[in-house]
């Protein structure tokens, strides 16, 4: 098992993903980390390929066991799900919200059949999903119910810098009750054992603060005091290796200098702002606490500039590298 295979559904139609998918497929570097099996449309990756000038056969298969893969090849498993004729790149659809569910659907299924090692995703459009009345919000959501998962844990990862959420979307108030004793020894346990599993032997993680300098021993809010610092005693109590809370205006920047193997930010925005900051372009969102691993790009469909042949296939490119790199840890398979 030289390079774990990985499952790449190409997302909302009308958006970049068919674009970055075909961009990434393109660069031979990729290859290299692990064999692809996109799960897609054939027509609207040939019109990808056309407006993104980009030359790839597409080797139309079942099974990933049927892939012919080498640089230049792209195996795709073709719903043929979408009327090209009807496709309006750059527009909310309920045709391509649908067909992007049955990407997902399809590419879940061959991690759940152990036909391929990560779920890799592209991107996703909200209001087209709500247009084919799917009922989940997001990739998340999405996975979560297909895999019988009823907590899905989300890290984010750049560079080195590793990011937990307490939270993610609700409002920033609700965000604020969440953070509870026993929520955060809930998370502190969940991310700790996340770490294991990619392979970090005794993780080191950090609890950012909520207020601004953790409240000031209670000067201005009550969260760490009555639950962040009871929540990281009790966790050390357990023998983790946990420190908290660190103001959030420094806590990132010295897990980025190795500090630390993780924060666990206490709300959406916190974390998503450090770890965009660093790199925007590689700030890869990996999903874990399922039965199987997901990594995908952290942007949007991009619905203002689709179509157009400008989007970066970089965030792609890292959501492959990070797949395949943490792919030996998470799969029994390549350690017998």
């Amino acid at each position: 098992m030289n390079r774990p295979i990985l499952a790449i559904p190409i997302g909302d139609a009308a958006g970049i993903g068919p674009e970055i998918t075909v961009k990434a497929l393109a660069d031979k570097a990729v290859h290299e980390m692990a064999q692809l099996v996109v799960v897609g449309d054939k027509k609207v990756l040939e019109q990808a390929m056309a407006f993104s000038k980009v030359i790839l056969t597409i080797n139309c298969i079942s099974d990933p066991r049927d892939g012919n893969f080498v640089s230049g090849v792209l195996n795709l498993i073709n719903l043929d799900n979408i009327e090209i004729k009807q496709l309006k790149v750059g527009s909310v659809q309920a045709m391509t919200g649908k067909a992007a569910y049955q990407y997902i659907e399809a590419a879940t299924r061959l991690c759940l059949d152990k036909k391929a090692h990560v779920l890799t995703t592209t991107c996703i459009n909200k209001e087209s999903l709500q247009a084919a009345k799917v009922a989940h919000i997001g990739h998340t959501e999405i996975i979560g119910a297909l895999t019988g998962t009823k907590k899905p844990l989300t890290m984010f990862q750049v560079h080195n810098l590793r990011v937990f959420f307490l939270s993610r979307h609700v409002s920033l108030r609700q965000a604020c009750e969440l953070v509870t004793k026993d929520n955060l020894a809930a998370f502190i346990d969940q991310s700790v054992a996340a770490l294991k599993i990619l392979g970090v032997k005794n993780p080191r993680l950090a609890i950012a603060g909520l207020n601004p300098h953790s409240g000031e021993h209670g000067l201005f809010g009550r969260e760490e005091v009555e639950a962040v610092i009871p929540a990281v005693a009790q966790a050390r109590k357990r023998g983790i290796n946990v420190e908290g809370p660190i103001g959030a205006d420094s806590v990132f920047h010295f897990a980025l200098k190795g500090k630390c193997d993780a924060v666990l930010s206490l709300y959406h925005d916190q974390g998503h702002i450090a770890t965009k900051m660093v790199d925007f372009e590689k700030t890869i969102s990996i999903t874990l606490g399922m039965p199987i691993l997901r990594t995908s790009v952290d942007h949007g469909t991009a619905l203002d500039i689709a179509g157009q042949g400008i989007a970066s296939p970089v965030s792609l490119i890292e959501a492959i590298r990070l797949g395949a790199e943490y792919a030996p840890f998470f799969n029994q398979e390549f350690n017998q």
